[in-house]
């Protein structure tokens, strides 16, 4: 499974709970299959791969986030990938803002060690993806 690290300062020295399937927020009136391939280029600055998609259904983190995922089988080199980034106040009260990358890396990962490190919640992707898996 491709997973991307969560970037910026709080999850930088961190790893398990710190990887996620590439997400992000879209409008109810756009499908979710179009937002995801649109969230897969802005994260990952790289065009989704064409092929059969497989539903992995919904999962609400803890955050509060509602997340659709589907799987694809394709052949992505992690070192492709150019992430998008995103602005935020760091540290802390300090009025000072930096630019971080939304994934500062992307790996692919056996299910069972995806387990270990993934985000809580999107640990039942894993476990329907298996489902699909021979």
């Amino acid at each position: 499974m491709l997973l991307g690290h969560m970037g910026g300062p709080f999850f930088a020295r961190r790893d398990a709970g710190a990887w996620t399937v590439p997400k992000g927020e879209y409008d109810p009136a756009e499908p979710a299959w179009e937002a995801a391939r649109r969230e897969f280029r802005e994260e990952l600055g790289l065009e989704p791969p064409d092929g059969e998609a497989v539903p992995l259904g919904e999962v609400r983190q803890s955050g509060g986030k509602t997340v659709t995922a589907w799987a694809v089988e394709a052949d992505l080199d992690p070192a492709a990938v150019v992430p998008g980034t995103f602005t935020m106040e760091w540290p802390p009260r300090s009025g000072r803002t930096g630019e971080f990358p939304e994934l500062d890396r992307v790996e692919w990962f056996a299910l069972d060690r995806a387990r270990e490190v993934i985000v809580t919640a999107q640990a039942a992707f894993l476990d329907r993806l298996a489902e699909h898996s021979p």
